[in-house]
């Protein structure tokens, strides 16, 4: 049965928050959401409905034994899976995360030397300024590359290759309708919110 569930495993699901304009912002885990709400600071959305609760009367609807749920001395509180903040953006202004995938769809699978686009099996990722000379692993160092210009372009910089770029590289805007999200897999409720996750593993340094 899903209530027996270790209380440390329930607490670490996902849950999804959303800005005071509805806006999904970012996932954190049930404790975390828990203590938003404790705090006065957020309400539980139901995910039929979209009505919103506050801690209190979240509580008092008490959760059925087959629910998944955190209980207490005297409560079986339901796990929130979306909670709204109720003022300002909490967070701030949300980023895309510096990712292989993102990266990807940034360039459009297009090589940013030669122009070619290609399936990214056939590209790599290219340090404008190499790491060698103490280039980052930032979304303005980093484009998306064919091999042979990878190669070719080495740990030089642009004119000691000979090479350009098509254009500056920029890190792109968030789109409200794309969340960043961390690696967990999304829950059918928040289908109305999310269109689609990014594949968020973090490039390294």
């Amino acid at each position: 049965m899903i209530a027996a569930v270790p209380v440390y495993a329930v607490l670490s699901q996902p849950t999804l928050v959303l800005n005071r304009h509805w806006t999904p912002i970012r996932i954190c885990t049930v404790k975390k959401a828990l203590g938003l709400l404790a705090k006065g600071v957020a309400h539980v959305i139901v995910p039929d409905t979209y009505k919103c609760y506050d801690f209190q009367s979240w509580a008092d609807l008490r959760a059925a034994a087959d629910e998944p749920h955190i209980r207490t001395v005297s409560l079986r509180i339901k796990v929130p899976e979306m909670i709204l903040l109720r003022s300002c953006d909490h967070a701030g202004t949300p980023r895309v995360v510096f990712s292989r995938r993102n990266l990807f769809r940034r360039d459009k699978n297009t090589c940013q030397y030669c122009g070619r686009r290609l399936p990214s099996e056939a590209l790599s990722i290219d340090h404008v300024v190499p790491r060698a000379l103490g280039g980052k692993s930032t979304w303005t160092n980093c484009v998306v590359a064919c091999h042979s210009c990878n190669v070719g372009k080495g740990n030089k910089l642009l004119p000691d290759a000979g090479m350009k770029l098509l254009k500056p590289p920029r890190e792109p805007r968030w789109r409200p309708s794309v969340l960043v999200t961390l690696p967990v897999r999304r829950r059918e409720s928040w289908d109305h919110f999310i269109s689609e996750a990014y594949w968020n593993v973090e490039l390294e340094e």
